[in-house]
This record gives structure tokens, sequence and C-alpha cells, in this order.
């Protein structure tokens, strides 16, 4: 096995989609690498900075102290105005109290963090304003530690590691109004830490004075290593990098699955109708599930990570309090109301006119059952996808969201793009095009803290720029008056830099609104989510190629090497 030192970078001559394919399951022969990196220890505050409570310096132990410094950082955060984020942090720091501690702080409303928060304001400040000879210590420092632990040999490859750090300790943030937020994650340690690798390569040293949990040689997983956090109770990896060979290859089937789904979609959409006026509620359930599914990207739902204990939900186990029913609303017929919390606690609300059968199916599934009844009481998404299995090999509810994302991408491309636009304007029409994806994927995000004042910095240049185009057209009225006068060469240049100058300047002030447009338009809505993980990449690639622009302007260097196999593999007339 080739070892980490002297493989050289530059080896990989040929992209991993022009190699051979491995059979039954097996992803990798060989794999060699470190291990995770261990974020360092916590480090006490100086003597100087204090903890209040009730209004008194108050000296915590060195375990309770790292728990304040995580409210403290936060302390100019909304998370710590929200009651929930409030009570889960208090409880589990005062569970990490010693028993002394726990006699005296009892209320959380009588703890000062000011003085911790301000010496971390003050720090980050410092890190900042450092000289270039340090930042650029520091950047060395960093990428030493990348060369050594952010690489892995696959089968010959040096590949590069996604996320090779534990995660620190800190508090739970969660999405949306989640139940768990300010919950203490706890410090990962090696004993938690299962390590994967192949038998033949050098097994990975962990800290001085530690063990690993487990070490394992699964060859027909592609994870590295792996742990159970403590908030969800859920497993975390450490993977490859989107730009390897394994996630590319993971990328491209399963956009090649979404694909064939195109060949068979309309005769499964034709089944489910069929399926609406079947004798058994059963179908009729699983159909109606379905055509929401299709129509409206949801999520399957029903199975919940252990441990978790929002009240989230998707599809198949929609309650009857999630939907209401309205014969006729807003113009339209047959509406359904949708209100629930979805993947991450993000709440989903929608009214959407349905077809008639479905309309009453929902009317027949909702008779004499409570709010918190299921609407689908006879549905699972085991059921679901079992059938969906029967329909086409490969075949599953998320295979729908897929699809659907990215023939909703195509079609808006196609329906939006001006091929006399600027460039600015095809990118006006290529993020619309995004957005559509994304509202029906319901990938939303809360309004950035900075957009009000980013708005109003580019509202001020707007401003500007209008009183140098109307300055430059005053300057043209001028020159051409001029001209009138004199009608000499001089004169005619003079008119012509003019005109030069204001066309520029008003193409300038095109793209400032543009701008503008674009981020109020995305202030609330995650571009990124769809882009990298619902669209396939070769529709955007071929988009670029037809339409002269660089890709670098869709896809960031990171997103460029996730996704070279599509840059590759797509010419402009790739169809999805």
């Amino acid at each position: 096995m080739p070892c980490l030192e002297w493989l050289d970078p530059g080896t990989e001559e040929r992209g991993w989609w022009e190699e051979e394919k491995k059979e039954g399951g097996v992803k990798w022969m060989q794999l060699e690498h470190r291990g995770p990196y261990f974020v360092p220890l916590y480090e006490p505050l100086p003597e100087d900075v204090q903890f209040y409570y009730d209004g008194k310096p108050f000296k915590l132990s060195l375990a309770t102290e790292e728990i304040a410094t995580f409210y403290a950082k936060m302390l100019d955060h909304e998370y710590t105005t929200k009651e929930v984020f409030q009570n889960n942090f208090f409880h589990d720091w005062r569970k990490e109290m010693t028993s002394e501690e726990q006699e005296i702080i009892k209320d959380l409303d009588k703890c000062d963090f000011r003085e911790i928060h301000k010496y971390f304001v003050d720090k980050n400040e410092a890190r900042k304003a450092l000289p270039k000879e340090e930042k650029q210590k520091l950047k060395e420092e960093a990428d030493k530690i990348q060369e050594e632990y952010g690489y892995c040999i696959m089968d010959g490859h040096r590949e590069k590691i996604g996320n090779f750090k534990t995660e620190p300790p800190g508090l739970f943030r969660g999405r949306g109004e989640h139940p768990k937020m300010g919950m203490l994650k706890k410090r990962i340690m090696p004993e938690d830490v299962i390590i994967n690798c192949s038998r033949d390569s050098k097994i990975p040293e962990p800290p001085e004075g530690h063990r690993w949990k487990e070490v394992r040689f699964d060859n027909t997983v592609t994870w590295l290593a792996s742990w159970t956090e403590n908030i969800q109770n859920t497993l975390k990896y450490i993977m490859l990098n989107p730009s390897s060979k394994l996630k590319g290859e993971k990328d491209w089937q399963k956009y090649e699955v979404a694909r064939r789904l195109k060949d068979v979609v309309h005769t499964i959409r034709a089944q489910y109708r069929r399926d609406w006026k079947s004798k058994e509620i059963k179908k009729r359930q699983r159909a109606v599930a379905l055509y929401f599914i299709d129509k409206l990207a949801l999520r399957a739902g029903n199975e919940k990570e252990e441990g978790e204990t929002a009240d989230t939900v998707g599809c198949c186990s929609l309650r009857v309090e999630h939907i209401q029913l309205h014969p006729q609303l807003d113009g339209q017929e047959h509406v359904v109301e949708f209100d629930f919390l979805g993947k991450d606690s993000i709440r989903y609300y929608n009214k959407v006119s349905v077809e008639k059968q479905v309309f009453k199916n929902l009317q027949l599934f909702m008779k004499n059952k409570d709010p918190t009844e299921d609407l689908f009481d006879q549905l699972s998404t085991n059921f679901l996808n079992r059938h969906l299995q029967h329909l086409m090999d490969g075949l599953t509810a998320k295979v729908f969201r897929t699809y659907n994302a990215s023939i909703t991408l195509q079609e808006q491309l196609k329906a939006l793009t001006n091929p006399e636009d600027n460039v600015a304007g095809k990118l006006l029409s290529y993020n619309r095009a995004n957005r559509a994806v994304a509202i029906l994927c319901n990938h939303q995000r809360s309004i950035p803290k900075t957009f009000a004042r980013s708005m109003q910095v580019l509202q001020e240049k707007i401003d500007a720029k209008k009183k140098q185009v109307e300055e430059a057209q005053e300057e043209l009225k001028k020159a051409e008056e001029e001209f009138k006068d004199k009608s000499d060469a001089k004169a005619e240049d003079n008119v012509e830099k003019k005109k030069k100058l204001l066309k520029r300047l008003e193409e300038q002030l095109a793209k400032l609104n543009i701008q503008a447009t674009d981020k109020e338009e995305n202030k609330q809505i995650a571009l990124g989510t769809s882009k990298l993980n619902y669209l396939d990449p070769r529709i955007s690639v071929a988009w670029c190629k037809k339409f002269g622009i660089p890709i670098e302007r869709i896809y960031n260097k990171t997103q460029r090497e996730k996704f070279a196999w599509a840059i590759d593999m797509a010419g402009e007339d790739f169809e999805f």
C-alpha cells in the first residue's frame, strides 16, 4: 500500500468516470488515513476575565467555565433571546456543575456573561488585526494539519477528506424552531470513534493515553471514521471530499436514476390516478401520497432519527391537523392548505389546488378522525417505497424529488433565458430558475442579519451610479451642441467618447439594479441546497456552455471540483 508521505498528488491523470467500475457493493480495496483531527482542549480564561452571579464575581470550575463560554460567545445572537434555548442550556449546564456550583447557581437571569463575551469579541478583533506575517504563520500551521489529516490513500489515489476535524463542543442550534436548541454538544473523544480502513494499511494511532472505540475493515461503506453525537443520538461520519471519486460516482448514479424516471413517470402517474378510485383504501392512500410527493416534492417522512423529539413530519406521517380542505379559496377550487413542520423543523405552509378526486379522497381519509390521527393511517414509507421499487428499479420518494427539481430547472431555464441578455441578465434568469426549484423543495432560510445593511449599501451604489448617468447625459448633450456649432473632427470624437461613457455607465447601473432585484428575491430562499443536492449539474454546465456563461459564475472552486465529472461530460445540448 502506498504510504501517505510519498504518494505524488499529481499521479491521478484520468477522471474516475473513465475508470472501470467495481462490482458487488465493494467501494474500495485499499484505504489508509490518519484518523480524525481532534479539536484542541479547552484553554481557561485569564484571571481578570470573570463570570458574575447575582452581581458578584464567581469562580467557576474548569468544565463549568468552558460551557459558560459557549453561551457567552452567543450573547449577541438571536438564539440566546429564545426561551427554549435558554432553558435547554441552563438545564444541561447545571448537570455539568459541581454540587457547590449547583447550590448557588439556580437562576439564569442572575448570570452575567458580558465580561466573557467581551473577551472573545476582543480576541476575535485582535486576530483580524494581526500583521500579515502572523496571519501567514497561522495559515502555514493550518496547512500543515490539512496536509497530515486532510488526505487519505484510496486504491492508489491520494484523495482529499471532507471534514477531517471532529466537531468542537458547543451549544446545539438546529434549524427552524428546534426543540433541542441550546442543549450541550459534548466533546468527541477517541473512545467515541470507530475507525474504518483496510487490513493491510497502517492503522491510525489514537492520541496518546487514549484508544479507539473500534477498528473496522469494511470496504462496502465509504466513511473513514464515525461516532454518535449526543443531541439527536445520530451517527456522524468523516467522509471523502465532495470532489472525490466515491462521492462523484454516487452523485452521478443518483442523477442517472432520476433520469431513468423520465422514461416511466407518465406510466407511474397514470397508475396512481387509476388508484385514486381503487376499492382498497390502502391503495387510495398510497396513490394520494404519491401525488403529493410528485406534485409538491414533499419528503416521504414517518422515519425519525433515534432520539429525535421534534414534531416533524413528512408526507406519509401527516396528521389530520396538518391540512385544511377548502372547496373554494382565492378563486380556486379544491384547495388543500398544508401547515406542518418538515425536516430540520422548517415550517411547510402551502395552499394548493388539487384534482377533484384527490380532494374527495382526502375528505374520506379525514372522516370521523380526531385532529391528532394520521391522515394516511394505512400507509408507511416502507409500503410506499416497496411499491416504487416495483415500478422502477432504484426508485424512492427522494428520486421523485431529484427528478422534479432537475426537470423544473431545465424547463425554467428554457422559459426564462433570453439569448439577447447580457451576462448579468442571464445570471438573474438562472437564479430565478433555481429559485423556482428552491420554492418547490421548501428550501427556506431566515433573512440574514446583514441583509438590511447590505441592501442599503447596494442602494447607495445605485443612487451614486444614477447621478453619474445623469451627469454623463448632460455631458453628452453639451458635446452634441458643441458639435452642432463647430462640426469639426475633434468635437465629433468628443461626442463618440461621451456616448461610450454613457453606455458603459448605463450598463453598470442596469447590473446594479439586477443585483438588487436578485438579492431581494433571494432573501428568504436557500438556493445552495437544491443546487448542490437535487439539481443535475450537467443541466447548469450545458446552459453555461450554450449561452457563453463562465462556469465559475455558477459554481465556486470547491463546487467545480465536486462536479468535475459533469463539466467534462456535458455538452451544450445535454438534456436531463
